[in-house]
């Protein structure tokens, strides 16, 4: 079994290196300047216990690399970025591989079974971050992540425990799952708070909308008949195997959405968060306003309309007034 890591940035690095050092086969798909690093240096983790080092294959596209039997995917790169990567694997010749969408949302796995059979839902609780080429902070401790896994849209197999021995034998924290996807809708209210963490400075602000934003997507999920999962930070395992540490000289510039703005990346995952709630609120006749803004906000982030905790609640009222 060869691991393949799609996206080696704080989720795949973590990945890349974790599973490298605990002997088993990785190989990586990245791009730019992290493959410059990544082919020239290896990869460096940090973490609250201190750093390791990984070597490992990697390349720009699965075509590159060449696609085995044996092969597990991994897809941790961004919601946007998931139809590209689909296409990509597909004209390096994907098949039957499992692949494993450990990315935010709810959204990826639909998108990876219109092309393939074996697919399976991954929860991924993993505080990381990537800024800078060569290397990824991860800052849980003592473990660094937790996973609840399982296919899609149900079930458990081999492959799930398999992959799931596979984590745990290299410490990261694993739960085989028949309803992995409900713990990914209980995610998905955590990952509301992304983008109003990258909008607004006043952590009442932040609380006030997250409060808003939540209400509608509970509400959403009722009316659509939705299962979830709480796997907030009062889940016991969080308690017991993650709590969030400092790494020295590292201070936590905050989440995945706010990471891509000061990366500059030109797109942000937010239409696949709050906007997952925003469609199904009018798939199911439960308006989810506030998220609906909140996806347009996004939008002004990454063009540089709006600055980086500089939204105010008037800017919100300006985009509630247009639904």
């Amino acid at each position: 079994m060869r691991f393949v890591i799609v996206g080696v940035g704080a989720i795949g690095g973590t990945l890349a290196v974790t599973l490298a050092n605990a002997g088993f086969e990785v190989a990586g798909i990245a791009r730019g300047r992290q493959l410059a690093a990544i082919r020239e240096n290896g990869l460096t983790l940090k973490t609250p216990h201190g750093e390791s080092h990984a070597r490992f294959d990697c390349a720009e596209d699965p075509a590159s690399l060449g696609l085995r039997a044996d092969d597990v995917i991994l897809l941790c790169v961004k919601s946007q970025d998931t139809e590209g990567v689909l296409n990509g694997l597909l004209a390096a010749g994907a098949a039957g591989q499992p692949i494993f969408c450990m990315q935010n949302g709810v959204a990826n796995e639909r998108m990876a079974l219109r092309y393939f059979a074996n697919v399976y839902a991954v929860a991924v609780m993993l505080p990381s971050e990537y800024l800078s080429p060569g290397t990824v902070c991860a800052f849980g401790t003592p473990q660094s992540a937790i996973f609840d896994v399982g296919r899609y849209p149900s079930g458990r197999d081999d492959t799930v425990e398999a992959v799931v021995d596979a984590f745990n034998r290299a410490g990261l924290i694993s739960t085989a799952r028949e309803d992995a996807i409900a713990y990914k809708y209980g995610k998905l209210l955590l990952n509301l708070r992304n983008v109003i963490g990258a909008a607004f400075a006043d952590k009442d602000a932040q609380d006030i909308w997250l409060e808003r934003a939540r209400d509608e997507a509970v509400a959403a999920y009722r009316t659509a008949g939705i299962d979830w999962r709480d796997v907030g930070w009062n889940d016991p395992r969080r308690v017991e195997h993650m709590v969030l540490g400092d790494i020295p000289g590292v201070k936590r510039t905050g989440s995945s959405s706010m990471q891509s703005l000061l990366r500059n990346t030109g797109s942000i995952e937010t239409d696949y968060l709050n906007g997952e709630i925003a469609l199904l609120g009018r798939l199911h006749g439960a308006p989810a306003p506030v998220n609906a803004a909140l996806c347009r906000i996004a939008r002004r982030l990454v063009s540089g309309e709006l600055a980086l905790g500089k939204v105010t609640d008037a800017d919100m009222e300006t985009e509630l007034a247009l639904r």
